[in-house]
């Protein structure tokens, strides 16, 4: 019997879009998110919208404002540093394992995408970007044939697409990234497992440094890094796989 894929629900959907507008820039950070106004534009009863609101921000990409409604949170460069150095371990596992297991499948599909990573970046869609980008991460984690990979990252996508889109809106430019995507599945493909691990690992250091450069490294922002990486292992992301 063919397993059933589960359909997301109407607040998944909401989730995915605010936070969709919030990577591609959409929303400034002095920006009020009001759940009458949301629910209004997106057509939908108010209802799904709060739930969404609610995820968001117990995934630290939303705060409260003062008086009313919800902001979208700052980042902060301690929490996204530590966040950046377990992304850098698990991507790096993921790529060395794909290139002992998956090197014919990242042969065969691998390519297509690469095309699709660069056809995302001249379109010049932020969310377009970020979608290539996510498929690409989670095409190596599949390759690894190690489910741990997937599971354990999961939970700190949403707030890692929030960071990507800083990363796209300021940082390297995308062509660049995919260059390293590209260099990536290379070692891949010629089963080189050190090179591709290396690749991976330098990857994703230099996002986080091309970002945690711009951001003011608060010394009170390790308290609230503790409480969001609490807050984000609680529970599953709203349909967060849609990768820097």
């Amino acid at each position: 019997m063919r397993r059933l894929q589960p359909q997301p629900t109407l607040a998944d959907q909401v989730y995915e879009a605010i936070l969709s507008d919030i990577t591609a820039g959409k929303f400034g950070h002095d920006a009020r998110l009001i759940q009458e106004d949301l629910a209004e534009s997106l057509g939908v009863s108010r209802q799904p919208v709060q739930q969404a609101l609610l995820l968001l921000r117990n995934h630290g990409i939303l705060r409260d404002a003062p008086g009313r409604g919800l902001m979208v949170a700052p980042l902060e460069a301690e929490f996204v540093r530590n966040l950046y150095e377990v992304r850098a371990v698990l991507d790096g596992l993921a790529s060395g394992k794909a290139a002992e297991r998956g090197r014919e499948i990242a042969e065969k599909d691998g390519p297509s995408l690469i095309a699709r990573g660069r056809a995302a970046v001249a379109s010049g869609s932020i969310s377009k970007m970020i979608g290539a980008d996510m498929d690409f991460h989670f095409f190596l984690y599949a390759l690894s044939h190690n489910p741990m990979i997937a599971e354990t990252s999961l939970p700190h996508w949403s707030y890692l697409r929030r960071v990507m889109g800083e990363v796209l809106l300021h940082g390297e430019t995308p062509a660049e990234i995919w260059d390293q995507h590209e260099a990536i599945l290379n070692a891949v493909i010629a089963g080189d497992p050190q090179d591709a691990e290396r690749l991976a690992r330098d990857h994703i250091a230099r996002a986080s440094e091309t970002l945690t450069a711009r951001l003011p490294d608060d010394t009170g922002s390790e308290s609230i890094a503790i409480s969001k990486s609490r807050r984000a292992r609680k529970g599953a992301s709203a349909s967060t796989k849609s990768l820097a």
